[in-house]
């Protein structure tokens, strides 16, 4: 895995780049807490799928219009993008503010931002909605009422995926890469 710094403003980030040359790339957004190689065993099934790879290694000062910028400095026009939870956030506000840069989205952990969460605390209520299929994976820690509230802030086809982990990321990658693979796929 090739490793690449990108720097926007006063800060850079590092993206892991992977995978083989193809016309579907997929941009990975961690956790805050994750740890850098998180997405290294979904990469590889990602891999096998003939998608390329993108997963940056940390997202700590990263907003949409730097992402956006992350995206340009890589020469990625069109992309798929997945995250686990505060990147999932962050994949959501993404998608709502740059419509006809991403092609699909997938999400674990967090429901919209303008949904409130378990504990009745929305995350931000000026987060557009999104209008890309979108997955969103259900997990031990995202009661499914917030995942069907979801889904008035998804003008497109969604989906809602239970997996019974606490971390798709660390738990449940193979569920994660399947997902993924099948928003990739237009059959």
């Amino acid at each position: 895995m090739r490793s690449r710094q990108i720097a926007v403003g006063d800060q850079a980030w590092t993206v892991r780049i992977d995978g083989p040359e193809s016309r579907h790339s997929v941009l990975l957004l961690p956790g805050a807490d994750d740890v850098p190689d998180v997405y290294d065993q979904v990469c590889a099934r990602l891999h096998t799928s003939d998608l390329r790879t993108f997963a940056l290694e940390s997202i700590e000062g990263l907003d949409p219009d730097r992402l956006t910028a992350i995206l340009d400095e890589l020469g990625l026009p069109w992309v798929h993008i997945a995250g686990c939870g505060s990147g999932a956030v962050l994949a959501w506000q993404a998608c709502a503010r740059g419509f006809g840069r991403f092609q699909s989205l997938v999400v674990a952990d967090h429901g919209h931002p303008a949904v409130p969460g378990a504990d009745g605390t929305v995350l931000d209520a000026t987060t557009g909605p999104v209008e890309v299929p979108t997955t969103l994976l259900v997990t031990k820690n995202l009661p499914r009422s917030v995942a069907d509230t979801s889904g008035r802030f998804v003008y497109g086809e969604f989906r809602v995926v239970e997996v019974d982990v606490a971390d798709v990321a660390a738990e449940a990658g193979h569920e994660l890469a399947t997902e993924i693979v099948l928003r990739t796929s237009f059959w």
